[in-house]
């Protein structure tokens, strides 16, 4: 059905009078007529009794014409909401993050719902090498991941984030982290779960000269942390988790370039939205605080 014939007929209804109905529409009187004509033969019904009177509906003109008011009422509901989805203010976002964004993440979203509380947001915990090939398959929009990014995606810097020790609040900080380790067995979080974290702790212990032992393994930093607070042994992490540490921990961070690296956003150009730009700037701004 064509509208523009549906929008014809509900204005010559609501004007009663053709001429008046074509001003309104911006076109002359005949092609109206043409426009109403052929919406009679789509219908097989007349629409409108003419006279001297103007035009006056039919009874099934009056039958149909709630049906067409209600039909253009959810064409323009439609391109309202249309609109709000182009400008980013309604939607559904995917946002991923893993050890490296264990911190923001939350913060992020919280301010992201604050501005666009009509805009679905999902949140899942993933790892920044599963984050890379979602994005890169378009099932992700934007994740919070550690840096640098693989070719196809653009990124924004957020936070240079550093290795650090978490042993119980009670044990003595030790004058030498290197030579501390050496030989300790360690807690640590299961490589397959944080390889890039994982990779950066190897590193790490190389430019140390230390080889730490392994006591226990846990599948998330929740458990990893829990296991030093009761006392099981110390374990490597990020210096942002501190911000789900229990106050039975504390972190000790490592010196040196070896144990930093950036933190950002990175999403995939191929796949462009509003939603990603308004939760980048949320994102960054969090991150700036």
């Amino acid at each position: 059905m064509d509208l523009k014939l549906l929008r014809a007929f509900v204005t010559v209804a609501r004007c009663g009078n053709f001429g008046a109905a074509a001003g309104e529409l911006a076109t002359s009187q005949p092609a109206l007529t043409k426009q109403i004509q052929q919406l009679e033969r789509r219908l097989a019904s007349t629409l409108f009794d003419r006279g001297r009177h103007g035009a006056r509906l039919t009874a099934a003109g009056e039958l149909l014409l709630p049906d067409a008011l209600e039909v253009l009422g959810r064409v323009e509901a439609f391109e309202r909401r249309a609109a709000q989805v182009a400008l980013g203010v309604e939607g559904a976002l995917t946002v991923g993050f893993g050890m490296s964004g264990i911190e923001l993440a939350p913060r992020a979203v919280a301010l992201f719902r604050s501005r666009y509380p009509r805009v679905e947001v999902t949140l899942d915990d993933m790892s920044s090498a599963v984050q890379y090939e979602r994005l890169l398959a378009g099932s992700l929009q934007v994740g919070l991941v550690r840096l640098p990014v693989p070719t196809g995606l653009k990124h924004l810097r957020l936070r240079k984030d550093r290795l650090a020790v978490a042993v119980p609040v009670a044990e003595p900080v030790p004058a030498g982290l290197g030579t501390w380790l050496d030989g300790r067995p360690l807690v640590r979080l299961t490589p397959e779960r944080g390889p890039g974290l994982t990779a950066q702790i190897t590193a790490l212990y190389a430019v140390l000269g230390c080889r730490p032992l392994v006591l226990q393994e846990a599948a998330d930093l929740q458990t990893v942390l829990a296991l030093v607070a009761a006392g099981v042994g110390p374990a490597v992490v990020p210096a942002s988790s501190t911000s789900i540490a229990p106050d039975s921990v504390r972190l000790i961070p490592f010196p040196g370039e070896a144990a930093t690296w950036w933190t950002g956003a990175a999403w995939n150009p191929a796949f462009p939205s509003p939603l990603v730009s308004h939760f980048l700037t949320a994102a960054s701004q969090v991150a700036d605080s």
